[in-house]
């Protein structure tokens, strides 16, 4: 049996999620269905408005709403070091910790010819242009460990050679806890080569 048009096209709308299946679309679907009318229009109007009330900061990338972006004119911030992420939730994983204090730089992507990703389609000029603006000491590079990540870190270190700040990438390798028994070998030749004094 078909289900209705109109729940068919929401079935539609919520598999375009990450993570969400048929299956679970359709739960979702008919979990709404049993929703008060009021709690729908409450959806549907924050899900309306989300880009007209959501902007991106001009500088840095990350979110903002209509005071400002809280990275950017926060005196608190440590100005001398910008962390370059990928995507916008890579910021608030590491705001999360509690122990990073510096400024943010989102590319929007990373590397991937394949997909149509080129250095012109992320925001590298927005970087060097912030790494000579302001008094930054250090870039750091907190980008995921693969094949695009890499490649994306070596241009970053390229692009900003004549720059003359410090460039760092975060460390790689094994997680606290972990028997060496377990981890694969490309992990731990990263942990090796990543070593620190003690």
């Amino acid at each position: 049996m078909k289900y209705p048009e109109h729940v068919i096209m929401l079935v539609n709308a919520l598999r375009r999620l990450p993570g969400v299946g048929n299956k679970t679309a359709e739960r979702y679907a008919f979990q709404m269905l049993e929703w008060k009318p009021d709690h729908l229009a409450e959806l549907s109007q924050t899900v309306g408005t989300l880009h007209a009330k959501t902007r991106y900061c001009s500088d840095c990338g990350c979110l903002m709403d209509e005071e400002g972006c809280e990275f950017c004119v926060s005196d608190k911030r440590d100005g001398s070091t910008i962390c370059v992420v990928s995507n916008i939730r890579e910021v608030f994983a590491i705001e999360q910790m509690g122990e990073y204090k510096g400024l943010y730089h989102v590319l929007g992507g990373l590397l991937s010819p394949m997909d149509g990703v080129t250095s012109e389609s992320l925001r590298v000029d927005e970087l060097i242009r912030r790494a000579v603006n302001l008094t930054v000491k250090e870039v750091v590079i907190a980008l995921d460990s693969t094949l695009e990540g890499d490649a994306t870190a070596l241009y970053l270190k390229k692009a900003l050679s004549d720059c003359s700040v410090k460039i760092t990438r975060l460390a790689f390798g094994i997680p606290m806890g972990s028997s060496l028994d377990y981890i694969d070998g490309g992990t731990l030749a990263y942990a090796l080569s990543g070593r620190t004094s003690i």
